[in-house]
């Protein structure tokens, strides 16, 4: 379903080159749960926002499915995004003057679809949020949430319009144990009722464990 060949990221700062990523090829199947681990500095970030799209190598191809994301115009690029890829950040990029519910019904109003507000689509972000556990803060500010409840939101975010895959970046870094641990809970159980492909970032080798596939990237090389 996702595949990249020979990707390579370098960044260049005058005269001086950064080499982040060095020939990165792997597939990922439909339906797959893979995970992308290594220390902090290995490109797993980069890499993840190459195979979402949401950036672009400086070499290399990436394929979802047929499509070669980086053939695509930036108005194509981004309706692929917005309709069949889904991404959870770290630090959640909840906007703080949008209520729980407006903020999950935010990739609609991005995408300028006039009915973002209809009575289904909110009836769908409000059914998101009761299955995450947050049928009680639809009209809460993220500021009156706790981290794992921002978490949640950005994960109904990331599931209103029922992406095919799932990008997680370091999804429980900034959480404590207990709440990292009931948000991967939450992750599993969306992908098995929903047949999602997710990939994942994480430094968790203990996270890891749980995934079908696991990439092991160091100093921006893939290795066993």
């Amino acid at each position: 379903m996702l595949e990249s060949k020979e990707v390579h990221k370098i960044y260049s700062n005058g005269s001086e080159e950064l080499h982040v990523l060095k020939g990165i090829s792997l597939n990922i199947k439909k339906s797959e749960f893979s995970a992308i681990i290594g220390p902090s500095g290995a490109g797993k970030s980069t890499l993840l926002h190459i195979l979402a799209g949401l950036d672009f190598p400086s070499k290399g191809k990436v394929f979802l499915e047929e499509t070669d994301l980086n053939s695509l115009r930036e108005n194509e690029l981004c309706g692929l995004r917005n309709k069949r890829i889904g991404f959870v950040f770290q630090f959640y990029h909840l906007l703080p003057e949008f209520t729980v519910l407006e903020n999950v019904l935010m990739p609609f109003l991005i995408s300028s679809q006039p009915s973002a507000f209809s009575s289904e689509l909110k009836q769908k972000a409000e059914k998101i949020l009761i299955d995450v556990g947050l049928g009680q803060r639809l009209g809460h500010f993220p500021s009156q949430l706790s981290g794992g409840e921002k978490q949640r939101v950005a994960i109904a975010r990331a599931l209103i319009n029922n992406p095919e895959i799932l990008f997680c970046d370091e999804p429980t870094g900034n959480l404590d144990s207990e709440t990292g641990s009931e948000i991967m809970d939450l992750i599993h159980k969306i992908r098995k009722e929903n047949k999602m492909t997710v990939v994942l970032v994480t430094h968790n080798t203990e996270l890891a464990k749980t995934a079908d596939k696991v990439f092991h990237l160091k100093d921006g090389i893939l290795v066993n």
